[in-house]
This record gives structure tokens, sequence and C-alpha cells, in this order.
């Protein structure tokens, strides 16, 4: 099973009403076809409620610590929101400074 779709399984332990795992590996360095390591999460859940953005991404952490270790995902951005919250988008990525050059 693919590194985003164990993300996936691992993130729906947070009972999410809206879920984005976008795979982001193709705009960082090193990238070569298949390359699973730098993921972006967008995620809308009441399971956010009353928690600061820090603990929101602490909550996401917990749930995905077995998947951000050595050799598997490098790096995770998160967008976590509560329902009330949600405007249906999330925010652009920035570019990678080691991103390969067309």
């Amino acid at each position: 099973m693919s590194l985003e779709q164990q993300l996936i399984e691992q993130l729906n332990q947070l009972e999410p009403s809206h879920l984005e795992v976008i795979n982001e590996s193709s705009g960082h360095g090193g990238y070569f076809p298949g390359k699973e390591s730098h993921f972006k999460v967008v995620i809308v859940s009441e399971q956010f409620a009353g928690l600061r953005l820090v603990q929101r991404h602490q909550k996401v952490y917990a749930v995905a610590q077995e998947l951000l270790s050595p050799g598997k995902i490098h790096a995770l951005a998160i967008h976590a929101y509560m329902p009330s919250e949600w405007q249906g988008q999330a925010p652009a990525s920035p570019e990678c400074a080691h991103a390969p050059k067309s």
C-alpha cells in the first residue's frame, strides 16, 4: 500500500468531514517517479474543537507518527480546520528551493 493511502487511513481516525492528501514530492529535490516523501494535508474535523493550531498539528502528527520516520514521509504540511472555519480552499504550497528546474 502506498504511503499516501496509509496516510489517508491514519487520518481517517480523526473522522474528517473533508480530507485531502496531496503528494507534493514532484516539486522537491531528488524526486523520481513514484517517490512519496512530501505531502500536504487539508483536514476538517470536529475533533479540533477547542484546540489551538499547534494542538491540531500535534493531533495529526500523533495519528501519522509511524509514517513520519526515516525512509517514509519527510515533510508534512498540515492545514487543519474546524467545519465552521473551512472555506473550501487551503493556501497554496510554496515553491521548494531544491525543486527540479525546467
